[in-house]
């Protein structure tokens, strides 16, 4: 009995050295389109990926969207060419961390320095006197959030927020659910090294698959897109430090969830009430209570986490209402 372990094991161990060091699945054409189309700067040593269209003439309103975890920009991508014949300028970007940007490692995440990459790019792009609106999901909440802070608190921001435009994010830690793979990645320093590196497409897909509506899940190209941008740079070994968001959500509550509440700017949130990590009715009852300014579309039943995907159209005419209306 015990020889025939040995055999077993034998075999395994390089199995599973080969496992753990596979390349990084190769860009699909859209992806390759998407990177293509992008330009990079420098953030602190590091190389930020972004888009930046030009679209609307006759307009000068400028939009940048701010991206989920564990994505990329190319979240925007179902809505990226109707918003370019309203906007004047639409511009997405990659967080450090994420997609095509650099993903340092070792390296301490967080939502502030996130911030100030946003605050970095639109210096390098000459917009730091032009008024922006904000469009952002999930993780880009907390971030938008951060931005806000800056500008309408401690006036230490270097953008000037036109609007801001939410969407199915943890604002409120108290109503937001994190994944159990999340939970350990964030938590555990002994589990995650190991998480990280056995994190495959079928452990990503299904984690994926779990927080879309069940009428709207992706394509299977889409699932490998996602999971394309994630593995591109090794992104899949920086995961637990840029979970540590969740804690920071946590931690700076107060600070994120005050600036929400006060704030005098045009603000709006779509929904996907579908959303199993920030579930209804507790989040939007919550989010009704404290934000009262905020104007809401809460959209299909069946929409779920990932609304600017599952429901472009609803997403794109919920946004272009809210602008209109102000």
């Amino acid at each position: 009995m015990r020889e025939w372990w040995v055999h077993v094991g034998l075999i395994c161990i390089p199995l599973v050295a080969v496992y753990l060091h596979i390349p990084p699945p190769q860009l699909s054409p859209s992806l390759q389109k998407w990177h293509a189309a992008g330009e990079r700067f420098h953030f602190r040593g590091s190389e930020i990926f972004y888009r930046d269209s030009f679209g609307a003439l006759g307009s000068s309103d400028v939009i940048i969207l701010l991206h989920g975890f564990p994505t990329s920009s190319y979240d925007w991508n179902k809505i990226w060419e109707p918003l370019t014949r309203r906007f004047h300028r639409v511009i997405a970007l990659d967080f450090l961390g994420f997609g095509f940007s650099d993903k340092p490692r070792p390296h301490k995440y967080s939502i502030f320095e996130q911030a100030s990459v946003v605050e970095a790019l639109a210096a390098h792009l000459g917009l730091s006197n032009q008024r922006l609106n904000l469009v952002s999901h999930d993780y880009g909440d907390t971030v938008a959030l951060e931005l806000l802070y800056r500008s309408d608190q401690n006036r230490t921001g270097h953008l000037i927020i036109n609007s801001l435009c939410l969407s199915n994010g943890g604002i409120f830690p108290e109503t937001n659910y994190p994944r159990l793979l999340q939970t350990l990645l964030k938590d555990s320093s002994f589990l995650a090294p190991i998480l990280m590196r056995l994190t495959n497409y079928k452990i990503f897909q299904k984690g994926i698959r779990d927080v879309f509506g069940p009428y709207t899940q992706p394509t299977d190209a889409e699932f490998w897109d996602m999971w394309t941008s994630l593995r591109y740079n090794d992104g899949n070994l920086v995961l637990d430090s840029i979970l540590q968001y969740i804690n920071q959500r946590s931690k700076h509550r107060e600070r994120w969830v005050g600036t929400v509440t006060s704030t005098v700017i045009p603000l709006h949130m779509i929904y996907g009430p579908r959303d199993p990590v920030n579930p209804h009715p507790q989040f939007i009852r919550l989010y009704k209570q404290l934000v009262q300014r905020s104007t809401i579309t809460i959209l299909n039943e069946h929409i779920s986490h990932y609304p600017q995907l599952e429901d472009p159209t609803g997403f794109l005419n919920a946004y272009l209402n809210f602008i209109h209306s102000f």
